[in-house]
């Protein structure tokens, strides 16, 4: 299995590199508690890392556009930046392409909407 690193290097544009780094020091400063793992993989398709809390609330995907950041319940939050798009039953994406469009606190805000409903997701 990949390393996140080995993953970034060999599968994120260069000139994208920076919004996943970006993304990651945010984790690792706010969110340390958040686990940072690969998931899937076959021969066919390559793994992605994800990051969960009690399970999987946010995907991370590289296209040749930018990188795509996919919430898992992201239907269901609140979105006062305007920035999470897609039309699936439960999950929303947002999408970057260039670094100077990436804000911590609108990263912030998704993923602590991200954990408060993982958490009520838990209860039941």
């Amino acid at each position: 299995m990949k390393t996140i690193n080995q993953f970034i290097e060999d599968k994120i544009k260069e000139e994208h590199q920076p919004i996943f780094t970006k993304f990651r020091d945010l984790i690792k400063a706010k969110f340390s508690f958040l686990k940072e793992e690969m998931r899937g993989g076959t021969e066919k398709y390559y793994g992605v890392p994800v990051y969960r809390y009690n399970r999987i609330i946010i995907s991370v995907s590289p296209t040749q556009k930018g990188i795509t950041f996919s919430f898992t319940d992201g239907k269901q939050f609140e979105d006062k930046y305007n920035l999470l798009e897609g039309v699936g039953k439960k999950s929303l994406n947002l999408r970057l392409s260039d670094p100077k469009d990436y804000k911590d606190e609108a990263f912030e805000y998704y993923i602590l909407q991200a954990i408060e409903l993982d958490s009520k997701n838990d209860l039941r």
